[in-house]
């Protein structure tokens, strides 16, 4: 058995074979992680002193990255005493998965290829999470897939997600085709550590793509719902290929938000922004140098490829690393 200490001083045990991240989960310690698949990297940690041994692959680490010490705390098992230089996120202790079941309250097909489910909560077992964070749903199948709660944390009874289509998705055949209201289905849940850090003050620049603005509308009406938090300014880009694929409009969400729609192709007659959401944000930094990115806290949904490159554009532009929180969408069928 090793002994695990984060820069913080929270110390935990970690037996041989389990990973750093499962060790620390099973004693309450919650570290960043997202998809525990060593795929969206939010799991990335470096080792300070002490011995590690990887599992499985780590998929998102480059040989650079391994090289200079990081690791991915889902994938490795510790071989020594360890400290690693990342701290763990207590607030989260406080929001513990569990399974629940549910049933469909209602479908709203809100694009061709997007489906807003509403699930019904029974009302005896209150369901508590963090704005930000996501759910394992399970298939009547026996399919889990990962999907982000669109609702506000302070909503009860209910919760929203927005689902796309994945061509030949065996849980996409399951809403686009089978699903129905009343059905049974059970979620694993709250999960992942994308969730609003203090912002008092703060630039709060929201980046998504897709189905990417559902935990961003979570997170919007937490600054609605919390006039205290105060932050500096509020911004939101959301990216699509089509004018069409913004399939809401969110500057109702909060008072005062700027909000940027943003396509990537097509559409000759729009005359908004176009191109990827972070080459538009760091553009707009340079002509508007209210929206400095030193003092800015970035908070990024969607597809693997925005997340990589919007983290390393930004970082080398100037913001903050530790600034940079995301959640990123692997694929799945």
């Amino acid at each position: 058995m090793s002994q695990i200490t984060l820069a913080n001083g929270t110390a935990f045990s970690a037996d041989p074979g389990t990973t750093i991240l499962d060790a620390a989960l099973a004693r309450g310690i919650v570290l960043e992680h997202g998809c525990r698949t060593g795929r969206c990297g939010s799991c990335k940690a470096r080792v300070a002193h002490g011995a590690t041994a990887a599992l499985r692959p780590q998929l998102s680490l480059t040989d650079a990255e391994v090289a200079e010490g990081w690791i991915l705390t889902c994938r490795n098992e510790a071989l020594t005493d360890l400290q690693l230089d990342v701290e763990d996120l207590g607030q989260l202790a406080d929001y513990p998965a569990r399974v629940t079941p549910s049933r469909i309250a209602a479908l709203d097909r809100a694009a061709d290829d997007v489906v807003r489910v509403i699930l019904r909560l029974p009302p005896a077992t209150p369901f508590r999470f963090l704005a930000g964070q996501h759910v394992d749903v399970a298939s009547p199948a026996g399919f889990r897939r990962s999907y982000s709660i669109a609702s506000a944390a302070t909503a009860s009874g209910k919760l929203e997600l927005h689902i796309r289509r994945v061509a030949g998705g065996r849980f996409s055949d399951y809403w686009f085709g089978a699903a129905k209201p009343d059905d049974l289905l059970r979620f694993e849940g709250p999960r992942g550590t994308f969730f609003l850090r203090p912002v008092i003050g703060v630039h709060v620049v929201f980046l998504a793509t897709g189905t990417g603005i559902a935990p961003i509308l979570s997170m919007l009406a937490q600054l609605a719902a919390e006039p205290d938090m105060q932050p500096r300014s509020v911004s939101l880009y959301w990216g699509a290929r089509h004018v069409q694929d913004h399939y809401l409009d969110p500057a109702a969400a909060l008072p005062g938000l700027r909000y940027v729609p943003v396509v990537s192709r097509g559409d000759t007659e729009w005359k908004g922004a176009r191109g990827h959401v972070q080459d538009v944000l760091l553009a707009d930094v340079e002509r508007c140098r209210a929206l400095e990115l030193a003092g800015a806290a970035v908070y990024a949904c969607g597809s693997e490829r925005m997340i990589r490159d919007a983290q390393r554009v930004l970082v080398n532009a100037g913001l903050p690393q530790g600034r940079f929180h995301f959640d990123a969408f692997v694929g799945s069928d």
